[in-house]
């Protein structure tokens, strides 16, 4: 397989975020904290935009990738989530335990944990309050 480098000065980029647009902003919050032990970073409100922005992820922000999750304020409908976006994916050291906790709390699993197919590494999918999936994968 061959790679491909960028140049130098994007030798010092780094991924921040991904966004995710939510209609229940505290839902969300208590679905990627409790669930899935992330910590919430910051939580701003832009009033004059109508428009919440909060930030989960593990560790410091400075040094990890994070969700954002965008909460509009008059949103009245779900979002349609498209075809583009494919999942987040969520390192995770018991799988089966993890699950099970999970689907016990009414989480919604549409994949169950089991080896992926055709390889070895155990995965399941998990969506969360708005229907976006969350790969769980494996890592002892």
């Amino acid at each position: 397989m061959q790679t491909k480098t960028g140049t130098s000065e994007s030798g010092n980029f780094r991924l921040l975020h991904a966004m995710i647009r939510v209609r229940d902003l505290d839902k969300s919050i208590d679905f990627y904290t409790r669930h899935l032990g992330m910590t919430l970073m910051r939580r701003n409100d832009y009033a004059e935009g109508r428009f919440t922005l909060a930030f989960v992820g593990y560790g410091g922000e400075g040094e990890n990738t994070v969700i954002e999750l965008t909460h509009n304020w008059d949103q009245e409908e779900d979002y349609d989530l498209g075809t583009g976006f494919g999942h987040l994916a969520i390192g995770v050291p018991d799988i089966y335990g993890a699950c099970e906790r999970m689907k016990a709390e009414g989480v919604s699993m549409p994949r169950p944990p089991g080896p992926m197919k055709h390889g070895a590494t155990v995965i399941a999918f998990i969506e969360d309050p708005d229907g976006y999936k969350v790969e769980l994968v494996e890592k002892k």
